[in-house]
């Protein structure tokens, strides 16, 4: 029986959700086939987290010692949002020790989550995206050039952060720098982005038995302004899956989808936002790490494609390398 590490929690501001998402995970992997132990890793300690207590991780070689046994894992489950599960930091330590786990490989992780070279790598495949700007912290601003090259109404969001967090749609000039303020608070790297008018698609591609699998595509209708914080995770957004689509518009979207994930070479879950226009897929951002709990879209569209929490799962493990 293979020992699964479930990693959760993290370094950010998604370090509650990510606990939700590795505890589904726990729940839902088959117990016949896999011993799994929730492992969480904060910034002061990694620890394995069991009803009764909490047992410190070695480090030097990611194990653990409970009831003087020394247990070691056969693969890890990485369900951390954001760093250092997400970008790729905590899963290039793993590769190191030669231990397998469920997302791509750290390069390629961490090119998922940085926005701006992610849209660069697909923009060069002819992939079409918003018009963005890029800023350091450190930059010059100048919100005449920003308004000038991308216009108005646009979006400001930090380059590396998930689950919404610090994003803004801003509307007027005067509310274009406290914008930018909010998402560095974020991050020191942040995206301004052209709007697109459009239908919201969230496309789920997995790797399922060894080939790219798109699953039944979701349309986000938000209640919000836009798909934000509240919309996610509040009961704020109508989540239509699969979405009610032309059947040609919808292949086209399956297509890019599968596209891009192959583009970007990975491996494991992923979710990517696209908006429609004029009948084509806009790539906006992937998620490298959806939400994984019952309620989360990306689970939504492996049961609509006939695939249970426990099949998605242990196809991620058995996928691991």
């Amino acid at each position: 029986m293979k020992k699964v590490a479930v990693i959760m929690g993290g370094y950010s501001s998604e370090y509650d959700i990510s606990l939700k998402s590795g505890q589904t995970v726990i729940d839902h992997l088959p117990k016949d086939r896999y011993e799994t132990f929730a492992v969480h890793i904060r910034p002061d300690k990694w620890v394995v987290v069991t009803e009764k207590s909490e047992y410190p991780i070695d480090k030097n070689d990611f194990s653990f010692q409970q009831d003087g046994q020394n247990i070691k894992f056969d693969v890890v489950f990485n369900a951390i949002h954001g760093h250092p599960g997400e970008d790729g930091a905590i899963l290039s330590y793993f590769e190191m020790l030669g231990i397998p786990h469920t997302s791509a490989s750290f390069d390629k992780m961490a090119l998922a989550f940085n926005k701006k070279n992610t849209l660069a790598v697909v923009r060069s495949y002819g992939i079409p995206t918003a018009k963005s700007i890029f800023l350091h912290q450190q930059d010059a601003l100048d919100l005449d050039e920003v308004i000038n090259q991308i216009g108005l109404p646009c979006f400001v969001k930090p380059n590396r952060a998930g689950s919404s967090y610090g994003i803004s749609k801003v509307y007027h000039k005067k509310d274009l720098l406290p914008a930018i303020q909010k998402a560095f608070k974020e991050d020191k790297e942040i995206i301004i982005e052209s709007f697109l008018e459009g239908r919201e698609l969230s496309i789920g591609v997995i790797k399922y038995q060894g080939k790219i699998k798109v699953l039944p595509i979701t349309e986000i209708i938000s209640e919000n302004d836009f798909f934000d914080y509240e919309a996610k995770y509040l009961g704020k957004s109508q989540e239509i899956t699969p979405a009610d689509l032309p059947a040609d518009i919808a292949e086209r979207a399956r297509q890019t989808a599968a596209r891009v994930y192959e583009i970007l070479d990975l491996n494991g879950v992923s979710r990517a936002e696209y908006i429609l226009v004029d009948g084509e897929p806009n790539f906006l951002e992937i998620n490298m790490v959806p939400g994984l709990t019952a309620a989360s879209i990306f689970p939504q569209q492996a049961m609509a494609a006939g695939l249970s929490l426990s099949e998605l799962f242990a196809n991620a493990v058995e996928m691991a390398r």
